[in-house]
């Protein structure tokens, strides 16, 4: 920004102080073509887009799961190769991103988790104090975070370990989520273990829930081993473990109704 302010200048440039009001792209953005309309708007709605999309993957397809009730075709049905060619040329997509840049696989696999897991907190929390901004519920507040770090938080920084010492508000909707994930998943496998309806295996009907949560849990194996294996400082504490559960508890309640 420097060098280029001041080649503008040097031909002849001059500053002025321009202080738009905010403006939604969808409507200010019409003598744009569509395309370009439509790249403005992801920007813009990217934290809400992500948020809602996370919490309904991580979230409807296991409470389904949970209540034995199928989403998505069976492996055998031709059309769960759409779901599968989405699925693979996304994450395909992001992989040869990073790759194409220099960075390695694991750069790639914290960004993956690092994105789920700023959907479901940070991202939701934004949005929800837009939202009631703007009904004129709340003002807007933005408070400084401590950006001090002591030797145990750079050794873990340089160590690729997460450190978890922070709010509840933010571990419990990431914890929450990790406990719909695993419920619903250890109890669909028990369940393909044993059910077979009329010869239409369980599993066959259920793979492309399973293998989702399955996906989540894999990708966001530090929140696991921080509820579970870790005894360190930086580990999630119980006490945010034991508000996941009940909100998980909670989510499971209302999902059975709603469903059943």
């Amino acid at each position: 920004d420097y060098f280029t302010g001041l080649n503008l200048h040097r031909k002849g440039w001059k500053s002025v102080y321009l202080n738009p009001e905010r403006f939604c792209p969808l409507i200010y953005g019409l003598k744009m073509p569509l395309v370009q309309v439509l790249c403005y708007s992801e920007l813009a709605f990217m934290p809400l887009l992500n948020c809602l999309s996370l919490w309904g993957f991580a979230v409807i397809p296991q409470l389904c799961l949970f209540n034995g009730i199928p989403l998505y075709p069976k492996v055998s049905d031709p059309n769960f190769n759409i779901f599968s060619i989405i699925l693979v040329s996304s994450i395909s997509k992001s992989l040869y991103e990073v790759v194409t840049t220099g960075k390695q696989f694991k750069v790639w696999r914290n960004e993956w988790r690092i994105w789920m897991m700023r959907s479901v907190t940070s991202y939701t929390y934004g949005c929800l104090d837009v939202i009631l901004n703007k009904l004129g519920m709340k003002e807007a507040t933005f408070l400084p975070t401590n950006k001090v770090t002591d030797d145990e938080q750079v050794k873990l920084y340089e160590m690729g370990v997460f450190d978890f010492r922070t709010a509840t508000m933010f571990l419990a909707p990431l914890v929450t989520v990790i406990l719909i994930n695993i419920a619903a998943f250890v109890g669909a496998v028990a369940k393909a273990l044993v059910v077979d309806d009329d010869g239409d295996q369980y599993w066959e009907k259920m793979f492309g829930q399973m293998f989702l949560s399955f996906f989540i849990l894999i990708s966001n194996f530090a929140v696991i081993e921080g509820m579970i294996i870790r005894r360190d400082k930086a580990k999630i504490p119980l006490s945010s473990t034991l508000w996941s559960v009940v909100f998980s508890m909670l989510i499971f309640l209302i999902g059975s109704v709603i469903l059943c």
